[in-house]
């Protein structure tokens, strides 16, 4: 072996190991590492790779249904079955600590990592979404940070080519240091079509396909598994520089290829970039691999064998390839004039054997480096926070109710994590391949067509991390619960999730609690819903030295089926005279109310009421009105409560409501309260006795709340709260006058 300077305990704290995992690298490899092999370990144990605090909670959720056709941590995405020989791909994953550094590209390069994710399994990505969380939005940074996680969002995926159809956006001064940029593709891939992330075959060539190999990125999965402090500006050259045209051709050239017959086995190049792919490759289908580094096409002159092997360079990866069939391979990849080259090819050894210009440079075993291997495994101490007991002693009686209930109500129209997000959304393309069906008819989820069937997927990012912090368990239920009945109010099936799993140190016993409750409550939700969890990733380390860890933010990504177009369903009122009604259990609640929070600045409060048994109930009540055509919209109420979900289903076609509050319930608590397991129906009156029927029969609760109205006044209890002319007004510009256009 080429000789390098052997290392030592300090230049693996350098690299992030602990000195016990240094002393189990040299126990593994009977001897002490060089430089190269140590820095394989350090990536590959990393938090973002080897998910070493945190897989012994995630092996708890469940896994299983009747859909799944690639199960989590099989594959680079899951893989549902959407019936018809049609499978759908899907994920969601976190570029948090590069788009807090370098917001265009770090946010950019998510969206490319993403969908190669999607890609690489042989489907094509048909929509993206992303969940985005940022801090105060009248600090000078936080305005850099939006518009340039957005523009790098936009930039890359309107130039890539697929529609980005929905997902969500928050601020809290929470995340002033560290934004949360979370993306999320969708595709679809025909029955037999998929391919596989393995390798297999004695003497087969391994070939690295598309962009060229540069210093960016390297060490990027250590970088993202820290906390963010003064000294990260220093880290930059680990944030990624991205090329959507040639991840285009990337795209096409990888589905072509698939359908050669010539593929054993493919993975794109994301987290630690050539070692994460043919580590991974290799111990999935228990072989080896000889690699010779010199043979990577480089951009940039004498990098060092560490440096090529942990590229994050994007737009790239790499194949196993049958012998005898590499003219078939290597001529789709000269079509589209891309790079194609052999660097190595699979052995029986179940090691990964390293070469650079003819002298071995490293030789480590593949098992030991990845999850499930000899990856280390590890249960983190947890420890209720102080914060939780004082949360539960909040009492509605301790807060005034407001005189004046229209000042509450322009408010939050007016609040950025209420208002229309069009600054947003009128950056992104959403209407490229033209199969996105609620792109003018608003609904509570996207629905995207697919093709050549009368399928369409529901899809929807969902998560309030206020709720979590007031109650991890419970909050990440109500997440789960939420993006459910989203999909459930579009017309959908909910079948599946993927999570992205935003939190802070792992190693502080607080935050490790947090997680801990957000798998046990994900998980119970999961299962009350059917909708199995298909993968996803963790971002631990989101905090700052100077203001601590994030909220924590379980996203959940959730697809939906919609297996005939015509249930679609839409959020807006269609015409006056049509009677609302509110089905679900109107509840003397404002707990952790975006009402309670930024109003009243009350941020000592529990999780809001939620009960997932009616909450259950009533998303099958709700499924079956959609699906007799009983209802003219369904519209959840989530974040601003009842009153923000009247005037959202209002706006659309200038329309008004005029409606009447339950005296039993405060009135606060009635129109800006955020309890769960309730959603906002409108019947036109031919309708009203088929509508009762079915609700009677349901055992869920149900009230008549008004009518709406065609002069576009807002009534409530005969008061005027407003004319949705203005309203629209206001609630469409809060982002344009701290953005600008």
């Amino acid at each position: 072996m080429e000789n390098q300077e052997l290392t030592t305990v300090e230049t693996a704290k350098d690299l992030g190991l602990l000195p016990e995992e240094f002393a189990k690298i040299q126990e593994i490899l009977g001897r002490v590492p060089n430089f190269t092999e140590l820095s394989i370990f350090a990536v590959m144990w990393s938090e973002h790779c080897s998910y070493k605090n945190s897989i012994t909670w995630l092996k708890t959720l469940p896994k299983d249904s009747p859909r799944m056709l690639a199960k989590a941590g099989e594959e680079n995405a899951g893989l549902v079955d959407l019936g018809g020989g049609v499978g759908c791909a899907f994920k969601i994953e976190s570029h948090n600590h590069p788009s807090a550094l370098e917001p265009y590209q770090g946010a950019a390069t998510g969206v490319g990592g993403i969908n190669r994710d999607i890609f690489t399994m042989g489907a094509r990505p048909i929509a993206q979404m992303n969940s985005l969380r940022f801090g105060d939005l009248s600090l000078d940074k936080t305005k850099w940070l939006v518009k340039g996680v957005v523009k790098g969002i936009s930039h890359y995926g309107n130039a890539f080519g697929i529609p980005t159809v929905g997902g969500e956006l928050f601020f809290d001064e929470c995340y002033n240091i560290n934004p949360l940029v979370n993306a999320f593709s969708a595709g679809i891939v025909k029955a037999g079509e998929t391919v596989s992330a393995t390798s297999y075959g004695v003497g087969n060539p391994v070939y690295i396909v598309g962009s060229a190999t540069g210093k960016d990125g390297i060490h990027g999965a250590a970088f993202a598994s820290k906390d963010i402090t003064e000294d990260s500006v220093n880290d930059l050259p680990a944030v990624q520089v991205g090329d959507p045209f040639q991840e285009k051709l990337l795209l096409e050239a990888t589905l072509e290829v698939i359908k050669t017959g010539a593929v054993i086995g493919m993975q794109d190049m994301g987290a630690a970039g050539i070692i994460c792919s043919n580590s991974e490759m290799s111990a999935k289908g228990e072989h080896g691999m000889i690699i010779h580094l010199d043979r990577v096409p480089m951009r940039q002159e004498n990098m060092k064998p560490y440096e090529v092997l942990l590229s994050e360079s994007q737009e790239r990866m790499l194949i196993v390839v049958e012998k005898g069939k590499e003219a078939l391979v290597e001529a789709v990849f000269d079509k589209w004039d891309l790079n194609c080259a052999i660097i190595g090819e699979v052995t029986d050894t179940k090691r990964l054997e390293y070469y650079m210009n003819g002298e071995k440079v490293a030789d480590v075993p593949a098992d030991d480096l990845v999850l499930g291997g000899g990856a280390p495994v590890y249960t983190r101490e947890y420890r209720e926070p102080a914060y939780y007991a004082e949360n539960q002693k909040f009492k509605i009686e301790d807060i005034a109710e407001p005189a004046n209930l229209v000042d509450v109500a322009e408010h939050l129209i007016a609040h950025p994590n209420i208002a229309s997000k069009r600054w947003v959304t009128d950056q992104y393309d959403s209407m490229i391949g033209t199969a996105t069906m609620t792109t003018n008819r608003p609904s509570d989820a996207a629905v995207v067509a697919v093709k050549d069937t009368e399928k369409a997927i529901v899809l929807t990012c969902d998560c309030n991390s206020r709720y979590v912090y007031a109650d991890p368990q419970k909050g990440t239920a109500i997440a789960v619960a939420e993006a459910a009945r989203n999909i459930t109010c579009a017309g959908g099936e909910p079948v599946a999730i993927t999570n992205c799993l935003n939190f802070g140190n792992p190693y502080i016993p607080e935050v490790y609690w947090q997680f801990v409750g957000a798998i046990k409550g994900m998980g119970e939700a999961c299962r009350k819903f059917d909708t199995p969890v298909t993968g996803g990733n963790v971002s631990f380390y989101n905090q700052s030295s100077d203001e601590g860890p994030v909220f924590p933010t379980p996203t959940i990504g959730m697809l939906g089926v919609m297996d005939d177009q015509s249930n679609l369903m839409t959020l807006d009122f269609k015409q006056p005279g049509d009677l609302i009604y509110l089905i679900g259990e109107s509840v003397n609640d404002i707990a952790s109310s975006q009402y309670l929070a930024s109003y009243h600045k009350v941020l000592a409060a529990p999780a809001p009421y939620f009960d997932i048994d009616k909450e259950y109930a009533m998303h099958q009540v709700v499924k079956e009105l959609i699906k007799h055509k009983v209802v003219q919209s369904a519209h959840d109420v989530a974040d601003g409560g009842l009153y923000v979900a009247l005037v959202e289903s209002s706006l659309p076609n200038g329309l008004g409501f005029d409606i009447e509050t339950d005296s039993s319930i405060r009135k606060d608590a009635f129109l800006f309260g955020e309890a769960q397991g309730r959603v906002v129906v409108s019947i036109a009156p031919d309708d009203q006795e088929r509508f009762i029927e079915m609700m009677a029969t349901s055992e869920v609760e149900f009230s008549l709340l008004g009518t709406v109205n065609g002069t576009g006044n807002t009534t409530i209890d005969e008061e005027l709260f407003g004319n949705i002319t203005d309203l629209k007004m206001v609630h469409s510009n809060v982002l344009h006058a701290s953005l600008g256009e």
